[in-house]
């Protein structure tokens, strides 16, 4: 446990409390990782379709109403 203590303390900047480059690094590659994998993913029919209809020249938005909600807000 001691060794764990004494090589951090060894890898991180004193008085900063930060991480060192090489942590840095590591975490950077990781989130890139992620990144690309979601992009990659594309996006959803569903989503491509509403998207298509809100820019489509004219178009009101409508809310489509799955019979789990109360469209009057609170109003009687």
């Amino acid at each position: 446990m001691k060794d764990l203590k004494s090589q951090a303390s060894k890898n991180t900047t004193p008085g900063k409390g930060g991480l060192t480059p090489e942590i840095q690094s590591r975490i950077g590659h990781q989130l890139r990782a992620m990144y690309d994998d979601v992009v990659r993913q594309g996006v959803p029919d569903r989503f491509a379709e509403l998207i298509k209809k809100l820019d489509a020249p004219g178009a009101t938005p409508q809310v489509e109403n799955d019979g789990g909600t109360n469209d009057n807000h609170g109003r009687d």
